[in-house]
């Protein structure tokens, strides 16, 4: 049984001056909140000024504050992802260390989570970042929802309430932090949002740049490949491969008609080779979907890769 009510990740990057500010908002939220059964988990990544001696020290005032330390840069996912694995409390919040995520926003996190939600995003409803950030992440939110079916303002908002089981389920890496509201959703948890306080940045710069978007929307494409079609590959191929067949044979039986007719020559018609290469393409991915789903039936060992909400054993509810 979890002796934790609460634990906080915290991922971090270079920076050493919003630490000590950081903490000392945490522990009067947190004292409050879960009454000292709590621990907050500092993941630094790759950090190159005095972040992990302030994150020492911290330890050394208060034990609950914990760290841990990578030795280059990996990425927000993967700090994500070590701090979910050690992470053992019944709730899990994250938050980013630049003191714009407020931790005056934990018990409504928690509240919200008491409604019976998994999953709990904020959503910084007034910003305070520059509009070449603002603008492109609207874009990014609007196009996450529409492809993962999750209707949220902000996919990418560090301020995040889960309950442990879904952390403890989910696997992420590359830029897949972005998706974990969708990830959840897919997993069947339940997801939502309320709108959180966002600060202007007091210290530091952002660590992330214009290719995030790039990167951010090749991972989406992987995220709903990975998992609304990981295990019936050919809807996805096959659908695909169905469409360009079909518009490929369209083609080749209007010009062979044509042809029969006297109005037209497949000498002078590129559509031709065009019809065959649609009809090659559509072929190629049928087959795809066909082998992936061949290799998905032989790998399924069993029931033990779907997440079970609940069940009845030996006549007890569980």
């Amino acid at each position: 049984m979890r002796s934790l009510k609460i634990s906080v990740i915290v991922p971090l990057l270079n920076e050493e001056e919003s630490l000590r500010e950081l903490a000392s908002r945490l522990e009067t939220v947190l004292s409050a909140l879960a009454h000292d059964a709590y621990e907050v988990l500092f993941i630094d990544d790759g950090s190159t000024d005095a972040s992990y001696q302030v994150l020492k020290e911290l330890h050394a005032a208060n034990p609950r504050f914990q760290a841990i330390r990578f030795r280059r840069n990996y990425g927000k996912s993967a700090a994500l992802a070590v701090g979910f694995a050690r992470a053992e409390g019944e709730i899990v919040i994250t938050m980013d260390a630049d003191l714009q995520d407020d931790p005056n926003e934990l018990p409504a996190l928690c509240a919200k989570l008491d409604e019976g939600f998994d999953l709990v995003s904020g959503w910084k409803k007034k910003r305070y970042d520059p509009w070449h950030k603002t603008m492109p992440s609207k874009l990014f939110n609007a196009v996450t929802s529409k492809m993962s079916g999750v209707t949220l303002h902000d996919f990418n908002c560090g301020l995040k309430a889960y309950r442990s089981e879904v952390v403890k389920s989910l696997q992420i890496y590359g830029d897949m932090h972005r998706y974990i509201p969708a990830l959840a959703h897919w997993e069947g948890f339940k997801v939502t949002e309320i709108a959180v306080q966002h600060h202007p940045r007091k210290f530091g710069v952002s660590k992330f740049g214009a290719k995030r978007f790039v990167t951010g929307f090749l991972d989406l494409l992987t995220v709903v490949f990975t998992t609304k079609y990981i295990k019936r590959p050919l809807h996805l191929f096959g659908a695909i491969g169905a469409i360009m067949l079909v518009i490929g044979l369209g083609i080749e039986t209007t010009l062979t008609v044509e042809w029969f007719m006297g109005l037209t020559y497949f000498s002078n018609r590129p559509l031709v080779l065009f019809g065959i290469l649609l009809i090659i393409v559509g072929v190629q991915l049928i087959s795809m979907g066909l082998l992936g789903e061949m290799l998905v039936k032989n790998s399924s060992t069993g029931t033990g890769q779907y997440l079970i909400r609940e069940q009845i054993v030996r006549g007890e509810d569980v």
